[in-house]
């Protein structure tokens, strides 16, 4: 048995079948998200054309969660990207981008759960910050609103992710089914009393009309910025351990569930652009102010939209803090931290320790901390992450440890890096122009050149037994390029918090982890070869031997 799973004492139960991921997926992503960056992307970038610039959102979205998915199948382990980033770069790169992970999610969960009292006191009439919030004058703004009904959220959904993974898995599809029928409900008035000229004519004459107002460029600025409304899919990876059959049920539940909420999204997109001519939209709430402008007594429908948002970030919550709690349990059973939060409860079969150790950390800063990130909930944490989980397919196909010079497949890796950085700053700087088009029609020439080089001349050493990432390598280096794209969007302040809390990792790494890892005992070592493990004669993975990380 793997020594690293043996940390955990108990194992978690196979319970979870392909439509428990699938809500899991939908519930994840289907938060708070869509119903705040909307307004403010169509009436600053895309106009019209944010309904594009959500198809082109989800396309990046699928594009990720296929990387996601063949390592999800392959190694059906809880800890999604770090086990993934472990078995591929090794310990110290997976520490630093699961840690990150680890920060972000706890930080997004405790903006998202005081968002959460926002939504409802909206729904039924309540001025938060006056009946829910207790204001301290002492301390300074932005920390000085007490939230307890954030605090109680938290702690309810840690209960609840404690108790059993699959009974809220059921919760999970109750409140999402809830929340669909909401967003239904949405769409479909949004269709009967919207207006299609309002797809093409601005409510002020003088702005920019047609269906691209802003342009092309319009629609990726857009794309960038509701990307964040796809962002809760990977958290189903991280439940792997716990899915029947994994060869079936993951690919299923993870692009299936990215395919559905794209759907939406663009109904939902378009059901507003049809309510609300672009440049009169509400950037704050604008599907309740869309409703709010309708006559003939349609105005009730905003509080009803502020009910059905609160219970899609229950449904987020929820998800999130799954997790959240299993990227935990499986960075504590490599020992960089300590290993009792690897521990899964032999009753629960759930990772208790971390997931009660997180839920009072979530609950603790979202009691007094108003997080701004609603806007800014592409974390460059997460987003970095699914840059590397795409790297780390590319390298794994053409890789072999000990027996394959690793040197082409990162030069690739680099090079194409590189350039594609490149091109996202004259994207985001270079004065528009001539000069600035035929600068980056150059650098894709470049790209496309460099990634025609490395196909033809490095061959794959590794085939995927049940599923595979289509189109290899092309498919991974888009999803590479596109989140270095969606990278250059962040602000400063996202660069600044991923360097302190990469600053941080890199410290608790020198100082504890690396002498109290795994990987440094010496009755224990590091093992990449996940085709040496033994597999289940129907094809599935063997109860004995399915944490692929690490054998001894």
């Amino acid at each position: 048995m793997s020594r690293v799973r043996a940390r955990s004492g108990s194992n978690m139960q196979k319970t979870l079948r392909w439509f428990d991921l699938v809500g899991f997926g939908i519930g994840g992503m289907v938060g708070a998200g869509v119903f705040v960056t909307t307004g403010r992307a169509s009436l600053l970038y895309a106009g019209p054309a944010i309904v594009l610039s959500y198809a082109v959102a989800g396309l990046c979205a699928l594009l990720s969660a296929f990387c996601y998915t063949e390592f999800a199948v392959d190694m059906p382990v809880a800890g999604g990207a770090f086990s993934y980033l472990r078995v591929t770069f090794g310990e110290f790169a997976a520490f630093l981008t699961g840690a990150n992970l680890v920060m972000e999610y706890v930080l997004s969960n405790a903006a998202v759960a005081r968002s959460f009292t926002a939504y409802l006191g909206t729904s039924i009439g309540v001025s938060t910050a006056e009946k829910w919030r207790i204001t301290v004058s002492g301390l300074p703004k932005g920390f000085n609103e007490i939230d307890f009904v954030a605090v109680a959220v938290v702690l309810i959904i840690t209960l609840c992710i404690c108790y059993s993974t699959k009974e809220s898995s059921v919760l999970n599809l109750v409140l999402t089914t809830v929340h669909i029928l909401f967003i239904a409900f949405i769409i479909f008035i949004g269709f009967w009393k919207g207006d299609w000229k309002n797809f093409t004519e601005p409510s002020d004459p003088k702005k920019p009309n047609g269906f691209f107002p802003y342009g092309v460029s319009g629609v990726f600025s857009g794309a960038a910025m509701v990307y964040l409304s796809y962002i809760g899919y990977d958290a189903v990876s991280t439940m792997a351990e716990e899915v029947r059959n994994p060869t079936k049920d993951i690919p299923i539940g993870v692009s299936g569930s990215v395919v559905l909420v794209t759907i939406l999204y663009c109904l939902m997109a378009a059901s507003m652009s049809m309510l609300v001519p672009y440049d009169a939209i509400d950037t704050e709430a604008p599907f309740s102010a869309a409703f709010r402008g309708l006559s003939n007594g349609w105005g009730w429908v905003s509080n009803l939209i502020g009910v059905g948002a609160s219970f899609g970030i229950l449904t987020s919550l929820l998800v999130s803090m799954l997790g959240q709690a299993r990227y935990l349990c499986v960075i504590g059973r490599s020992n960089v931290v300590p290993t009792w939060f690897a521990r899964v409860h032999p009753k629960t079969s759930t990772p208790v320790n971390a997931s009660v150790f997180l839920g009072i950390f979530t609950a603790a800063i979202s009691l007094f901390t108003d997080l701004e990130v609603l806007l800014n909930l592409v974390s460059i944490g997460t987003l970095f992450v699914f840059y590397m989980v795409a790297n780390a397919v590319i390298y794994r196909r053409h890789v072999t440890v000990g027996a394959t010079n690793p040197w082409p497949t990162l030069s690739f890796l680099i090079s194409f890096s590189l350039t594609s950085i490149i091109f996202t700053l004259l994207w985001q700087f270079a004065p528009p122009g001539k000069p600035k088009a035929i600068m980056l029609g150059a650098f894709t020439v470049m790209g496309v050149a460099i990634l025609q080089i490395f196909h033809f001349a490095v061959p794959q050493v590794r085939k995927p037994e049940f599923w595979g990432v289509p189109l290899m390598p092309w498919i991974p280096s888009i999803s590479i390029f596109l989140n270095i794209f969606l990278l250059g969007s962040l602000d400063g302040a996202s660069y600044v918090r991923f360097g302190f809390f990469s600053a941080l990792a890199v410290i608790v790494y020198v100082l504890y982890s690396v002498h109290a890892s795994f990987d440094a005992e010496g009755d224990g070592c590091f093992n990449p070869k996940i085709e040496e493990m033994q597999k289940h004669p129907e094809g599935g993975f063997d109860q004995e031997t399915n944490d692929v990380s690490l054998k001894v």
